[in-house]
């Protein structure tokens, strides 16, 4: 076929209309080439044949923002230009560089491919996202898939972004150049052979469009795999592929880099891009923190030549201490020789290293009989290897055929470093206080690992993890009680003060924590169990939801008698107190029951639609020979009610229950939690069974959409629901399960109103007046001490309209410190007020000052719009005093300083004294700038608060030269920052005068 071609302004066309003949696979293609081969011109001097490049760049250290930018490139050495005089611009506003001529450039005579460098440091102005780019022209004049690429400048392009919170960052390296030659009709692999030189972070791979300058593409660029390069040589486009059997693929694997293009069509070059961007876990979210460009180009040929393949292991867990040894096998179709190569991060690390032979330019026969070439590989990993993401080794193995190009695959291995287990010593209980003393041998890893997890749940569950299964599964029901330095050995389990539950059996595991930003954690380890707790105080078996009402609620609780009780000191004639509180723990609870002598009690006229209760029993006995009739012996462990949280989808309902209960509600004996169903309006006694959770494997989640009967939930009706748990506390004298009602919950599939907007105040302050130093009235704060931290803002809303709120369940609390600021939710409430302080929310408050929202959400999970804003600002404060004395005979106010508690302890005075010094304490200071003027206006003295430096200055009186200034007056200009609510209003300059004696 005749293809046209038009060539730049000023070159003339040199075809080459031969007939090009191969054998592939069997069969015979002949087919003509009209093509111009070459454009030529008097003066070729402004192109470079520029074939390939990437942009790496290395940050010196973590304290500077000077950085070393290496540009890498790859030529074409047949025409005998050097790279250089291209211009890098580091994307930061300042000029950019031009690049000498670099003639310094390794060459691959077999490939007429050069490779060359040039590096430069660069300091940074600051924080920020930096695309650093070079352009150089030109490119190649015979690249297929780019339009008069010979006019067409070369671009790479590399992004880096500079932020203290991210923190220190280098982009990823590439280790395999792009030198490979591709054959027609045989699949064309390239691999960078990239890794992240900083530990915990991650990449990915994507294609780009070759680019000709900072943001713009090249003209008229087409994927090498478009029909028109296989009509071009008379392929057909159907069957282009290397099986023969369907079109050609161009693609690249976004995790390991393989680049495939399965298979080139008309021979000739080809450019193509793509990126190697890097990701860093950040607040628990893997976070895009910049990229590499690589721009390569393919040279296809025609050849008659099979690629080699390579034999590698599967994806691998290794247990740190490990000798991991491995062969890496390759053939080739044709029986030629090949070289098998191995790229990877792990032969750069500085402790012990893999390695494998063998290395360099050695060929291997696979000629018959044995066929195979191999490689050997070896790896003693230790601690300081056990990272969170896998390490990737890339296997690269070459032909070398007698004549035409050799060609190449690929093949990636990932290697897990996974640390031990924990090892247990003991663990004993101290009956009297009902806590647990756990021994671990000294962790293994220790040097590496940053600290240990202590687990702990009711019930024995058996498991062992499988192999690269770390950490502790979900599904065991283990709750994280604690973390320790690794260091540590030991742990006393008390239940955070409160005993652990009368009657329950314990279990403890162990897993060890390796810092970030590699991360990683170990197997878990064996349990370690306890006998059960003696029941020597009351034990709730049962806190089960009978009747679902706003008014008329009922729940009833169950106990067993303290069976475990010394009936000479306490009795046996036993009475029980029952005191309730709302939510899933215990706070504010009241008394409901008093002296009863059953074990059950029942719980009228509670609000159980929209509230979980929590419940405790207090011991007494009448015939006790240690107390009173009156007093108290022991109080059972809270346990509360179960509660069901419904969210509609379309055509489904997704159920979700919880408790907080001393018994395990997941239990190896018993894993099946029952799903009760029924339509709206139907009472909680005809609801009907209709399915039943392994809460092992699902977790207290179900999802119902109708598949038990087959016919989906109908948008127009509402369904209402029930769950019962069963439960073990692990004591075979407590009998089992413990079965438990959750309170009906109703939700309509597709429900999607959300509730009405309610209103929402704050308590405010009243802050004293700058400069007031009036006694005659109270202002907040007046007399607190200068380190006053205990902060508290209290919300109240009134609950909406009946008519668009009835079905409300929650209400959610937004939060932003400041007025610029991005809102974030702290907190869930059933109740219509909240308290922030430092105890109870995501986001501890560290001053008043913060704006809020609130939303209501419904039984469905619809949220309503926000509620208007409410805001509280801190009371800045800020006085300097006029009088030093330095080194006085009496050591008074020697320095001159902001006041502090320390002065105030220290005058010693009444009431209203301490409260005067009081009103005059630094409040919500972030920072301070102080400088000294002699009265000819000359600065003798400057003071800035950081680290060490705190805002009280303390000016001793001499000059920024050490002496002691002379006695007379000066004047001071502080630049003070506050923290409050308005940037605007956070800079304030305080100016003075003050009197050195």
């Amino acid at each position: 076929m005749i293809t046209r071609f038009k060539c730049p302004e000023g070159f003339s066309p040199d075809f080459k209309g031969l007939p090009r003949i191969f054998v592939r696979k069997g069969y015979l293609r002949i087919f003509f080439l009209a093509i111009p081969i070459l454009c030529t011109c008097p003066d070729q001097s402004f192109a470079t044949h520029l074939r390939a490049g990437e942009i790496t760049v290395e940050r010196q250290n973590c304290s500077s923002l000077t950085f070393t930018i290496t540009i890498t490139v790859y030529t074409d050495t047949k025409s005998g230009i050097d790279f250089g005089e291209g211009r890098l611009d580091f994307g930061d506003g300042s000029a950019p560089v031009e690049l000498p001529e670099i003639d310094d450039v390794i060459i691959d005579p077999g490939r007429e491919i050069g490779t060359a460098s040039f590096t430069i440091e660069h300091t940074f102005p600051g924080p920020g996202r930096y695309v650093i780019g070079y352009v150089e022209a030109n490119r190649n004049y015979e690249v297929l898939n780019i339009e008069r690429s010979g006019r067409t400048t070369f671009y790479i392009e590399t992004e880096i972004i500079i932020d203290n919170f991210i923190g220190c960052n280098n982009t990823p390296k590439l280790e395999i150049p792009p030198i490979d030659l591709a054959c027609t009709g045989v699949a064309f692999f390239h691999n960078p052979g990239a890794y992240d030189p900083d530990e915990g972070d991650s990449i990915s791979f994507e294609l780009t469009i070759p680019k000709k300058d900072r943001g713009l593409e090249v003209d008229g660029y087409r994927d090498p795999n478009v029909q028109e390069f296989y009509d071009l040589a008379g392929i057909n486009y159907n069957q282009a592929n290397e099986n023969g059997n369907g079109r050609p693929t161009f693609s690249i694997n976004p995790v390991t880099g393989d680049l495939v293009w399965d298979a080139p069509g008309a021979p000739g070059e080809y450019n193509v891009a793509f990126k190697v961007r890097e990701w860093r876990r950040i607040g628990g979210i893997w976070q895009p923190i910049g990229f590499v460009t690589r721009d390569m180009q393919i040279i296809v040929e025609d050849c008659d030549n099979e690629r080699p393949e390579l034999i590698i292991p599967r994806d691998t867990c290794v247990e740190a201490g490990t000798l991991l040894q491995e062969q890496i096998f390759g053939m080739d179709p044709d029986f030629d020789p090949v070289k098998i190569e191995a790229f990877s991060q792990i032969f750069r690390i500085p402790n012990s290293p893999a390695n494998y032979s063998p290395k360099g330019e050695v060929f291997q026969s696979t000629l018959p009989p044995n066929d195979t070439a191999n490689l050997r590989f070896a790896w003693q990993t230790d601690c300081s290897h056990v990272r969170d993401q896998p390490y990737q080794v890339v296997f690269k193995i070459t032909d070398n055929p007698p004549d035409g190009p050799d060609l190449v695959s690929f093949a990636t291995w990932n290697i897990t470093v996974v640390a031990p287990a924990p090892v247990w010593t003991a663990a004993e209980l101290n009956v009297a206080g009902r806590e647990a003393s756990l021994e671990w041998e000294d962790y293994t890893c220790r040097n590496s690992a940053e600290r240990m997890q202590i687990w702990r749940r009711v019930d024995r569950y058996l498991f062992e993890p499988g192999v690269c299964e770390t950490g502790m599964p979900d599904f065991l029901g283990y709750e994280l009680i604690d973390e320790v330095d690794i260091d540590q050995n030991t742990y006393l389990d008390n239940n955070e003060g409160r005993g652990l539950a009368p009657g329950a059996q314990y279990c403890y595991r162990l897993v060890a924590i390796f810092p970030n930003p590699a991360g990683g954690e170990s197997y878990v380890s064996k349990d370690t169990c306890l006998a059960p707790i003696l029941a020597d105080a009351p034990v709730i078996t049962n806190v089960t939801v009978d009747r679902t009402d706003r008014d008329d609620g009922r729940i009833t609780v169950r106990w067993t008698p303290p069976f475990d009780i010394d009936p000479g000191r306490f009795g046996t004639d036993y009475r029980y107190d029952v005191y309730r509180a709302e939510g899933f723990s215990g706070g504010g609870a009241s008394r409901v029951a008093t002296r009863i002598t059953d074990t059950t009690f029942v719980d009228q006229q509670i609000n159980t639609l929209d509230n979980p209760y929590n419940y405790q029993v207090v011991l007494f006995s009448n015939n006790a020979p240690a107390v009173g009739p009156d007093d108290p012996i022991d109080t059972s462990a809270v346990a509360s009610s179960v509660r069901l949280e419904l969210r509609p989808a379309f055509e489904r309902i997704a159920l979700n229950w919880s408790a907080n209960v001393p018994w395990s509600n997941n239990t190896q004996d018993f894993p099946l939690h029952y799903i009760f169903r029924g339509l709206e309006g139907t009472s909680e006694d005809e609801l009907e069974l209709i399915d039943s959770v392994d809460v092992n494997r699902e977790g207290f989640v179900y999802i119902d959409s109708g598949q038990v009967d087959g016919i989906p939930l109908d948008e127009e009706i509402a369904y209402c629901y029930k769950v019962r748990t069963f439960g073990a506390y692990g004591n075979p004298r407590i009998s089992e399960p413990l079965k438990n009602f959750s309170q009906m919950a109703c939700a309509q599939p597709s429900d999607t109103v959300p509730p009405c907007i309610t209103t929402l105040f704050i308590d405010s302050l009243f802050c004293r007046p700058v400069g007031n130093l009036n006694l005659d009235e109270n202002f907040f704060l007046d007399n607190a001490p200068c380190d006053f931290r205990d902060f508290s803002n209290r919300l109240i809303w009134n609950r909406p309209d009946p008519d668009c709120g009835s079905d409300i369940r929650r209400y959610n609390i937004y939060y932003t410190a400041t007025l610029d600021g991005a809102y974030e939710r702290i907190a869930s409430v059933v109740d219509t007020f909240f308290i922030h302080n430092t105890e109870n929310s995501s986001t501890p408050l560290t001053s008043y000052a913060g704006c809020y929202r609130i939303t209501s959400v419904d039984r469905s999970g619809n949220e309503s719009e926000f509620s208007n804003t409410v805001c509280k600002d801190n009371c800045p404060n800020y006085v300097l005093p006029n009088v030093i004395t330095p080194r006085s005979v009496d050591q008074k106010n020697d320095v001159f300083r902001a006041f502090t508690d320390d002065i105030i302890i220290g005058e010693g005075g009444e009431l209203q004294d301490a409260r005067f010094l009081r009103i005059r304490c630094p409040r919500f200071v972030q920072r301070v700038t102080f400088k000294v003027f002699n009265r000819w206006g000359k600065e003798v003295f400057s003071y800035q608060s950081n680290g060490e430096n705190t805002i009280e200055i303390n000016w001793d009186g001499t000059g920024d030269n050490g002496e002691l200034l002379s006695a007379g007056v000066y004047f001071y200009d502080a630049e003070v920052t506050f923290d409050v609510l308005d940037p605007g209003g956070r800079v304030r300059n305080i100016k003075g005068w003050v009197h050195v004696f």
